[in-house]
């Protein structure tokens, strides 16, 4: 009887769904509390193996991206320990706990204890191994939270709306503090002192997330929430996952969708990239930065309404409509630039207004693609509990970010590569250098084709997805269904 006072009727199809109060859903969307203080700090992580291990610039780029394709393979990996670990405390608040103090070892010899020790290479590829492990662990776990406190198609987006906003917001917040407030205490330099505060308030940051997260999940992260729908219980085994990927199509069309477009946001963030942009073709870098800082924060507005268009029309169709409109935008910002002179973009103006009002429309829409895919995921665990009989959020989210971070790994060969061709061979562009037509078509080419090619490919994938609003209402129906048999 407890338990139904919990469920909320959906007033459109009759299923009975699971609704998460409004408190809970902020506190589980502070898991970017964690994640993303700590995606601040790792930011520091070549300066502190120059600095604190005395490795080399082009090591360090060597290790960092072997370690970004170890992250990759961590991923699917956790999803057997999540599978394993079924305590009466359940296993959300532990998984959580155990991998930030894993990471936070990793994170704390990285930046303090073995830094500036004269302990070279391997000491700091050990550790960043360490805290990788420990990464992986929280974040596999933090990811499965979100289809487990709600399968409302009304509040599914809501609940990945605060995620995304807070994910914006705080690395924002964090970089003023550490740049602005901190960086000028420690003489204005990255050196040894600043670097180990930066990761202490980073962890102190990522440590009341985790509080905040094991209180907003508590309710739901009990053993009954995470039983399959069948009396007999079968541990994940490799094939399973093999499995998984080869017939769950909906998962299948949103890595096309998300990864192709990932991949074009990732090499446009491109410090290389955002250069030739911002300080050779607008020519003024500091404007352009802040134009586009401006055009950022009323793109969070956007990111509300898209919950809101989600809940009305399903994760699918928002996805699909926001990616026309994005894609759209995308080729008129393309066309505005070839129009153009650039460079008036930062004298102010009509032409400043126009820019900043696309970004604006641009990002907005990407935000809208962005929350939608959230809801969607949870959408794509709850069909494969439909499919298969067995909920398995851990791998689904396992082989997704497996996938992602090895393709999204070559994000930044491709930009340094493109720039090789049009002759940056030694050197790199410059703010101020010459605005060539090589330079000009190699960047439009990348910050607006690419993300036109990925949203293409979302488009397409998306054609061969079948699971709208209609689709979900049935698999809700058949998984409430068979748990009351299995109940019974």
């Amino acid at each position: 009887m407890e338990k139904a006072k919990k469920l909320t009727q959906s007033e459109i199809d009759g299923v009975q769904y699971r609704r998460a109060k409004l408190w809970q859903i902020i506190l589980v969307a502070c898991n970017a509390f964690i994640g993303m203080a700590v995606y601040s700090l790792i930011g520091l992580a070549s300066y502190t193996a120059s600095i604190g291990f005395g490795i080399s610039t082009a090591a360090v780029g060597v290790i960092l991206t072997w370690t970004r394709i170890l992250d990759g393979v961590t991923d699917p990996l956790i999803a057997f320990v999540y599978d394993k670990v079924n305590t009466r405390f359940g296993k959300i608040r532990i998984l959580i706990v155990i991998g930030f103090l894993i990471e936070a070892l990793g994170l704390m010899f990285m930046f303090n204890w073995g830094a500036g020790k004269g302990l070279g290479m391997i000491a700091f590829v050990l550790s960043y191994i360490v805290y990788v492990i420990g990464y992986t662990i929280a974040n596999i776990t933090a990811l499965t939270i979100n289809p487990l406190i709600s399968n409302d198609p009304k509040q599914r987006p809501t609940v990945g709306v605060w995620s995304t906003a807070l994910n914006y917001l705080l690395p924002m917040t964090l970089s003023i503090i550490l740049n602005v407030v901190l960086l000028p205490r420690f003489g204005g330099t990255y050196n040894g002192e600043f670097l180990a505060a930066a990761c202490k308030l980073c962890l102190a940051v990522a440590a009341i997330g985790v509080v905040l997260v094991c209180i907003g999940v508590s309710e739901y992260d009990k053993p009954e929430n995470f039983k399959g729908l069948s009396k007999e219980k079968s541990n994940l085994k490799m094939k399973d996952m093999f499995e998984i990927v080869k017939k769950n199509r909906p998962l299948q069309c949103y890595i096309i969708s998300n990864v192709s477009d990932k991949i074009a946001q990732q090499t446009t963030s491109q410090a290389v990239i955002v250069t030739m942009l911002n300080g050779i073709l607008i020519g003024n870098m500091g404007l352009a930065t802040m134009l586009a800082v401006i055009g950022m924060l009323p793109s969070l507005v956007f990111a509300f309404f898209g919950a809101k268009y989600a809940g009305k029309f399903g994760s699918q169709k928002t996805i699909v409509t926001w990616s026309k409109i994005a894609l759209v935008i995308s080729v008129v910002m393309w066309i505005f630039f070839i129009a153009i002179d650039p460079k008036k973009i930062a004298t102010g103006g009509v032409i400043m207004i126009a820019y900043v009002v696309l970004t604006l429309l641009k990002n907005g829409a990407n935000m809208c693609v962005t929350t939608a895919g959230t809801s969607f995921m949870s959408d794509i665990i709850d069909f494969e509990q439909d499919r298969s009989g067995r909920y398995v959020p851990a791998a689904i989210t396992g082989v997704y970010n497996f996938i992602d971070k090895i393709v999204t790994s070559f994000s930044a060969l491709i930009a340094t590569g493109s720039v090789a061709l049009i002759g940056y061979t030694t050197t790199m562009p410059q703010p101020g250098d010459a605005a060539t037509p090589q330079i000009f078509w190699l960047t439009t080419g990348l910050v607006f084709g690419l993300p036109i090619l990925g949203w293409i490919c979302t488009l397409i994938a998306m054609k061969f997805c079948h699971l709208s609003k209609e689709d979900m209402v049935e698999v809700q129906k058949r998984i409430a269904a068979r748990k009351a048999e299995v109940e019974a």
